[in-house]
């Protein structure tokens, strides 16, 4: 009886490990390159003055590095960079001064968008200004057009804007 049962059995896990070696988690969206941004398809609100300007991303299998390049409070561009990587971790950059940001990064299931989930602790002079946020990546026009949807609240109030950058 045990011989009758093996051979079934054999075959089932035969064709079972051979469905499942075709399923492969999907294609994620490939975020790196130059990006500059297009005000005029972007809606900044109230802080557009200080909006990143150019963003450069080199993205890894397990990690993106982005670097930020946006006017500063004393009118020179200012360039923040950070590392993130995709398992939750949370990870601590420099933004300018004794300013300080804190992210996650995270995958949408269907890997077409990339969340990050951040702590901005803006120094000022020793006076600093918690911003908690939640940025949102996404690619359109066939890649070409990388768009970021910020929300983010503070002191200040809650703040809610659209990135639109073209890829150089």
């Amino acid at each position: 009886m045990k011989k009758n049962l093996l051979k079934p059995m054999t075959a089932l896990f035969l064709a079972s490990a051979l469905l499942f070696s075709f399923i492969s988690k999907p294609e994620r969206s490939n975020f790196s390159g130059e990006w500059k941004l297009n005000e005029g398809k972007s809606d900044l609100g109230q802080f557009a003055g200080f909006a990143t300007r150019t963003i450069k991303t080199d993205q890894k299998n397990d990690s993106i590095a982005i670097a930020r390049t946006a006017p500063g409070f004393d009118g020179n561009e200012a360039t923040s960079m950070e590392t993130l990587t995709f398992d939750g971790k949370e990870k601590e950059s420099t933004l300018f001064g004794n300013s300080k940001r804190k992210a996650t990064a995270k995958w949408s299931d269907d890997g077409q968008t990339l969340t990050f989930n951040y702590t901005l602790m803006l120094d000022f002079d020793g006076q600093v200004t918690e911003v908690k946020g939640v940025e949102v990546w996404s690619l359109t026009d066939g890649g070409k057009t990388l768009v970021v949807q910020n929300n983010s609240s503070s002191s200040f109030g809650d703040l809610a804007t659209k990135s639109v950058y073209e890829k150089k």
